[in-house]
């Protein structure tokens, strides 16, 4: 694993089943830690919470630090369901930027 790909790896929020604002301190920690950038990722039903803990984060907790939506990346994984059978599932990402 190179050097650029474990950075980008920490500075990842992967959304899930946790509270909301579990979601939103994670973001605001990995800024307030140095990182130029965080990316928010999700996959599934989680899609909608991951856009509203960027915007919340960016919006609500972010303002004096000048964050942006730097890009979002939508895409599709194949994924095994528990009955063993291969469905895709849609993925999001979208990067915030400092600065």
């Amino acid at each position: 694993m190179t050097g650029e790909t474990r950075k980008s790896e920490e500075n990842s929020i992967f959304i899930g089943g946790k509270p909301f604002m579990n979601y939103v301190t994670g973001v605001i920690v990995q800024f307030g830690n140095g990182a130029k950038e965080v990316v928010v990722k999700a996959r599934g039903k989680f899609i909608s919470k991951c856009v509203d803990v960027a915007e919340v984060a960016r919006r609500k907790f972010l303002t004096d630090q000048n964050v942006s939506v730097k890009e979002v990346k939508i895409g599709s994984e194949e994924f095994e369901n528990k009955e063993g059978k291969l469905i895709n599932v849609s993925i999001l990402e979208v990067v915030l930027k400092k600065g």
